[in-house]
């Protein structure tokens, strides 16, 4: 149990890192403070996911930077891939898009945002990763378990309430809508952001989303028939 908790820990602690990185990133190129993350804590989990499986998987590489570059490259950028293509299909929307920037496949990944994952990959094998561990490893095993298991609760939680909103996406009736791509994403973000304030926020944090419309209208049509025979 408490290397469980431990590695969880060490999970959140890089989830956080990544949603500052976030934070930062979009403050720079937009001038504005925006909760970023599809959950509602502040965290972004892809970077926690993508940190622990780069330590477990590339520890052995730590000899050869050049190795461990390539690698580290190619792990975040078959993560970034996976989490776009599943969420695309988990909630029929395209979250981020690189489809405007060179060197990108199907608009998930690019080469202008992979390479600066490998070079984290790196700072943080070398020189991030052991100063977190030997900071863990002075905490008693009790606290370090007591708040694992707070910190999990409240994380399961959020992921739930964050599942729930948007799956609001894939519920809205388009039935009424014309059939432009344009008209309607619109329309479904002033939706959204008029729903509640946690869908809001998500808006806020991906301005750039993209709803499959296709998808959901047909979905919506489906339903219109269903009701003509009942």
């Amino acid at each position: 149990m408490y290397e469980f908790f431990y590695y969880f820990l060490l999970f959140l602690i890089y989830a956080f890192i990544g949603w500052i990185i976030d934070i930062c990133d979009i403050l720079y190129t937009t001038k504005k403070l925006v909760n970023r993350g599809f959950l509602i804590g502040p965290i972004c989990p892809i970077y926690g996911f993508g940190v622990l499986l780069m330590i477990y998987l590339l520890k052995g590489y730590t000899a050869s930077p050049l190795a461990l570059f390539v690698l580290a490259t190619t792990l975040f950028m078959t993560l970034e891939y996976l989490t776009s293509y599943i969420m695309e299909k988990l909630f029929n929307a395209r979250w981020w898009d690189y489809s405007d920037r060179k060197f990108n496949l199907n608009g998930r990944i690019c080469l202008e945002t992979t390479i600066p994952f490998g070079l984290a990959g790196m700072l943080v094998m070398y020189v991030v990763n052991p100063f977190f561990i030997k900071v863990l490893d002075k905490l008693p095993h009790n606290l370090v378990i007591i708040l694992g298991v707070i910190l999990l609760i409240i994380f399961v939680v959020d992921y739930i309430v964050s599942f729930f909103v948007v799956g609001k996406i894939k519920n809205i009736d388009f039935s009424n809508f014309k059939d432009d791509t344009e008209e309607v994403n619109k329309k479904v973000r002033e939706y959204l952001i008029n729903l509640s304030p946690l869908t809001k926020r998500l808006m806020r944090s991906f301005p750039n989303v993209r709803i499959k419309i296709k998808r959901i209208k047909d979905r919506a049509e489906k339903r219109l028939e269903k009701r003509k025979y009942f």
